[in-house]
């Protein structure tokens, strides 16, 4: 661990050293859909092309691409309706507290491990993985964590072992979870952290859930156990330890942050819908990457939604039982995801850039519900003359996550470059 008195680079020392943004390297956290971290050179060129001055908005932000690689060079808006974004950008944005700094991972985990034991002890039904031998026993198990969802808890951590055991994760992997928000709750009421590092924190735990589902690396459906393959490969998934893999993220993530995130830095981060994101902006850069496909985030990452606000929400329920995909009841629709509105959301996303007086950079994908054509005729007639509109084109391979038959996709990434003449 570095020593707590190194110095760091401030705002002022990095607006010395350079003239032109450059992708920094960066430690990625969570498995996203459509994430841009490959191409994060393709649109910092084209920021690069437009941009003049104030901070760069990052409307759509999701896994905080531009965070992660601008946010040691000019102020960030990093904004996505989804909370978990917000939590993720901190990672990038928040200089870690010296209190932070010098917790340990293993005292962490040694908090967390007892939580984990009573929880798992008073789990009398729930066989260890290792002592299963059929298919018909494997299954038998995870039906009996599954329906710990019609149980009730008297206790204030027990979201995700009773909402998700046997879901994506084991009944011992979800009480590891409750248990990690547990200790990183507390160690912010009591002052040891400050809101920021407990979203470094939370991050961690993310990466943990991410790197420990039996799915694909989003929470839109969890696999049954189908046949002795299917069963073999859930097993892996259920023997991997969320201890192991927060204590590795946590230790390297510290230091990352540490030794790249300088301070004297206006960093903005929100929630709210693009619309009212733009009309709290004022000049400087937008770069736009709303979601294209027909399906929602809020179904591929409602279990980290949920574990980031921890509310304990209502359960989706359709003919009278919870859908498989444990899914909020409240979950955010986009209309960029629905035909008959994504081109009226994105005259709204124009008409909110124009009324800012900002520039614009706006990845398209061919693979979109509008065509490119019709995207720019919107722009044109959005943008009025005191705009030029341009494109830059790269092919990219787009991570499906398991969304279809085929894991990355070739797909052609336009960057549409609108700049204020």
């Amino acid at each position: 661990m570095p020593s707590a008195t190194n110095s760091h680079k401030t705002k002022d020392d990095v607006e010395s050293m350079t003239a032109m943004f450059t992708s920094r390297s960066y430690p990625q956290h969570i498995k996203y859909m459509g994430s841009k971290a490959r191409i994060a050179g393709f649109v910092v060129d084209g920021i690069n092309r437009v941009h003049k001055s104030g901070p760069v908005c990052d409307l759509f932000a999701g896994a905080c691409t531009l965070s992660g690689a601008l946010g040691n060079q000019v102020d960030i808006v990093s904004n996505d309706i989804q909370h978990y974004s917000e939590v993720i950008a901190q990672s990038y944005l928040h200089r870690i507290s010296r209190g932070a700094l010098l917790l340990s991972a293993d005292s962490i985990c040694n908090e967390a491990r007892d939580h984990v034991d009573a929880r798992m002890k008073a789990a009398t039904k729930i066989l260890p993985y290792d002592s299963l031998r059929t298919l018909d026993e494997f299954n038998e198990i995870e039906t009996i964590q599954r329906s710990l969802v019609n149980d009730t808890f008297d206790d204030e951590y027990h979201l995700f072992f009773k909402n998700y055991s046997g879901t994506w994760w084991s009944a011992e992997q979800c009480a590891w979870i409750d248990a990690l928000r547990c200790v990183a709750d507390r160690l912010l009421n009591v002052g040891a952290i400050n809101s920021g590092d407990h979203a470094l924190f939370l991050t961690c735990v993310m990466h943990a859930m991410a790197y420990t589902s039996q799915g694909t690396g989003h929470y839109a459906q969890y696999r049954d156990a189908k046949t002795e393959y299917s069963m073999s490969d859930i097993k892996i998934y259920r023997s991997k330890s969320v201890e192991d893999y927060f204590k590795r993220k946590f230790e390297s993530l510290k230091k990352w942050n540490y030794e790249n995130v300088p301070t004297g830095f206006s960093h903005k981060l929100t929630t709210l819908d693009f619309t009212d994101c733009l009309g709290q902006l004022e000049g400087g850069t937008v770069y736009a990457d709303p979601p294209y496909a027909f399906v929602h985030y809020s179904r591929f990452y409602h279990a980290i939604e949920t574990f980031v606000l921890y509310d304990y929400p209502k359960l989706q329920v359709k003919g009278g039982a919870v859908v498989k995909g444990r899914y909020r009841e409240d979950r955010h629709q986009s209309p960029f995801c629905i035909r008959s509105e994504v081109a009226g959301a994105f005259h709204k996303m124009f008409e909110g850039v124009a009324r800012a007086e900002a520039n614009l950079v706006l990845s398209y994908s061919n693979t979109a519900l509008l065509g490119l054509d019709d995207m720019i005729d919107i722009a044109n007639s959005e943008l009025s003359k005191k705009y030029r509109v341009c494109t830059l084109t790269t092919d990219h391979k787009h991570m499906t996550m398991g969304r279809l038959a085929d894991r990355n996709r070739d797909v052609e990434e336009t960057l549409v470059l609108a700049e204020i003449i």
